[in-house]
């Protein structure tokens, strides 16, 4: 596991990390157990992502996903992170349809989310919020190329600027998000030597997903990381587990020893009877001398910083 940095990261320090050649790591997180594991592990930028739709609710895409979502999971996520910076997308529909929208639900993001930055998919037609925003202190993480939010005008999930034309406009949009004030940009699906352009010329660092590796820092859903769905096999996907197949074996086991009464065993069990040795200990004396006393409900850890009793 890499060694935890120990140090808050930040607009600025993503920042320099891009001037310093320091690659950037990101992961999308849903509640406060993930959030807590991968700030352990030093990831740098925890995603609050809209993919919540599917990895979470169960959907065919992300496009039911709405702002309390965001921020129920968003709430959750900042209490398990310490040290990552916390980013929280903009859903569908929340900021489309005016920049006085845009701006109203990136404020409940940052404060009833408790986000300490925002994404938007799009390029140029969003580059008046995204100013907007900046000129308010929301820090804007952008997001061009395969927009999952646009699905259905791409007409499905497909790699973007492979035609030169196309190509050219995701450069021009890139450049006038950083224009228009962006602290990031996210490039998804998108051929690698156009990534490549697009970090070259940029100032501000880009994180890719399917988009080859001379991007800045990468980004990836926790879940295809870890192996949870076997049927989810995306070209830009490197699985570092199989926790489907070893969820199913321990929940299985798990079943079994329920069904043929191995499980709880006697030490998985509370009693009011003293054990044996326990008992074996104290003498006759000491029993006498000690007065009655009601006992204490035993208190059961249950999670961290939490008891019951």
């Amino acid at each position: 596991m890499p060694s935890k940095k120990n140090t808050k990261v930040t607009v600025p320090s993503l920042q320099r990390m891009k001037r310093d050649g320091r690659t950037i790591t990101m992961l999308t997180a849903y509640d406060a157990t993930f959030a807590r594991l991968l700030d352990q592990c030093g990831v740098d930028v925890l995603l609050v992502g809209d993919s919540l739709g599917m990895v979470i609710q169960g959907q065919a895409n992300t496009l039911a996903v709405t702002v309390d979502h965001v921020i129920y999971h968003t709430q959750a996520v900042t209490r398990g992170a310490v040290d990552a910076h916390v980013v929280a997308d903009m859903p569908f529909m929340s900021y489309q349809t005016s920049e006085e929208e845009g701006l109203r639900n990136a404020g409940r993001l940052i404060k009833e989310g408790g986000a300490e930055a925002v994404k938007l998919e799009g390029g140029h037609r969003h580059v008046g919020l995204v100013r907007r925003l900046t000129e308010v202190g929301i820090p804007v993480m952008g997001h061009i190329g395969l927009t999952p939010q646009s699905i259905h005008a791409m007409g499905g999930y497909k790699i973007q600027g492979r035609r030169a034309a196309q190509a050219r406009q995701l450069v021009e949009d890139a450049l006038a998000l950083q224009d228009a004030g962006i602290y990031s940009l996210v490039l998804e699906g998108i051929p690698q030597e156009v990534a490549q352009q697009i970090t070259e010329v940029l100032s501000v660092p880009t994180i890719g997903i399917g988009a080859g590796p001379q991007c800045d820092g990468q980004v990836l859903v926790i879940y295809d990381l870890l192996g949870m769905d076997d049927s989810f096999q995306p070209r830009f996907l490197k699985r570092y587990a199989d926790l489907a197949g070893r969820i199913r074996g321990a929940v299985g086991d798990y079943v079994d020893e329920v069904r043929e009464g191995a499980f709880p065993a006697p030490e998985h069990s509370f009693s009011h009877k003293k054990g044996k040795k326990a008992a074996a200990k104290r003498t006759q004396v000491e029993q006498e001398r000690e007065e009655p006393q009601e006992e204490m409900a035993e208190t059961i850890p249950l999670y961290p910083g939490v008891n019951r009793k």
